[in-house]
This record gives C-alpha cells, sequence and structure tokens, in this order.
C-alpha cells in the first residue's frame, strides 16, 4: 500500500491511535509501540500544557510519532478556535482533530459549529481533521472550507459496534477528495478491516 499524504505528512501506517481507554500511561506507550501508529491523538484537557513535562506526553514522544492535538470538551466552534490557537503556542504544530460535541454523554459531534471553525482555522494555517457524522454533503463542506482530512464515525463514540454508517461512508469515500479517516465505533480487528475494504485512507481506534 502507498504511503497516505495528510496535509505536509506521509504516513506509512494508515492504523491512527486515540488515548482515551488506556488504564495507564505506560500501558498506552506500550500500545503505541506495539501499533507501529505514526500518529496519537490527545485531548487538549489531558494534556499539560507546559509541553515536555507531562507524563502522558512523555509516553506519546516517541520517534516516528506524531502527536495530534484533539479539542474534544470544547461546545463550539469559539471555544475549539481557542483550544487550537493554545495547542499550537504550546505543542508547535498546526495540526488538529477538530471535535465539538456540546452534549456530553453521547459525545456527538454538531456539524453546524465543526463548519464554523474548520472555515476560521483553514484561514489561520491549521491542519484540521474534523470529526463528524458521516454525513456525505457535510463532508464536501469541509472540503471546500479547508479541511486536510474527514473523521467520519463508524458508531458512536466507546460503544464499539463498528461501522452502523456503513452506506453513508461508502458515499464519503467515493465522492471525497481528501483523505478519510473512520473514527469511532471500532472495536475489533474486523471492524478497522472493513473499514479499510470500504475504501477508507485510515481508521483511528
Amino acid at each position: 500500500m502507498k504511503p497516505l499524504k495528510i496535509g505536509d505528512k506521509t504516513f506509512q501506517s494508515r492504523l491512527f491511535l486515540g488515548t482515551g481507554k488506556f488504564g495507564s500511561n505506560e500501558l498506552m506507550g506500550d500500545a503505541i509501540v506495539a501499533s507501529k501508529t505514526e500518529l496519537v491523538t490527545a485531548a487538549m484537557k489531558r494534556l499539560d500544557i507546559k509541553a515536555g513535562t507531562d507524563d502522558m506526553l512523555q509516553h506519546i514522544n516517541k520517534p516516528g510519532v506524531k502527536l495530534l492535538p484533539n479539542t474534544s470538551g470544547v461546545r463550539n466552534a469559539k471555544e475549539a478556535i481557542f483550544a487550537a490557537q493554545m495547542a499550537r503556542e504550546a505543542f508547535e504544530t498546526n495540526w488538529l482533530k477538530l471535535e465539538i460535541h456540546p452534549d456530553p454523554k453521547y459525545l456527538l459531534p454538531d456539524a453546524v459549529e465543526t463548519l464554523k471553525a474548520t472555515e476560521e482555522l483553514a484561514k489561520l494555517g491549521f491542519i484540521i481533521l474534523p470529526y463528524i457524522q458521516a454525513d456525505p454533503v457535510l463532508c464536501k463542506q469541509l472540503e471546500s472550507a479547508g479541511a486536510a482530512a474527514v473523521m467520519p464515525l463508524g458508531a458512536p463514540i466507546g460503544t464499539n459496534k463498528g461501522l452502523l454508517t456503513r452506506d453513508f461512508l461508502k458515499i464519503i469515500i467515493e465522492q471525497s477528495t481528501v483523505p478519510v479517516v473512520v473514527d469511532a465505533g471500532i472495536g475489533a480487528p474486523s471492524h478497522a478491516a472493513e473499514a479499510m475494504e470500504l475504501g477508507a485512507d485510515a481508521v483511528l481506534v
């Protein structure tokens, strides 16, 4: 499989890793090494803003691994833009996984605020990977707004139910001119394999 290019970076691995469910930072660090991932996302709210002093960061900062800060916990575009600017200053990266979910129970993304934030952040020079519903129309709008990739969900976060949005993912993959990374709902290796068989460019687990 050929390398995957997103923004200004090329990845050999199509497996991206989240950090929200590990029992310890040590276990997370072991998983990063074992998976051979090259992109790890972590919520700004969980990272010490004094980069380099945080125990979690110590386990993420490994050779060949890029940190992708995310805005999980913000409720609107204004909060997301503020968090993005903090991340760029603290971690010296313009990469951002954009997550806006005002409902803390189900963590479903707000399409209107996500599109608004993407438009503004693109103007500020960010490489934006928005987490979104599997909405083909929204994905095309985000492309036009400047998203470097789109990250439609397979199922609600934490459910491990696989690709419940399969039919919509197929349309997104067919129409997209930016990489499609299936995010959320992947709870088994077979789910990740199915996403790749559909034509997704990568998966985040």
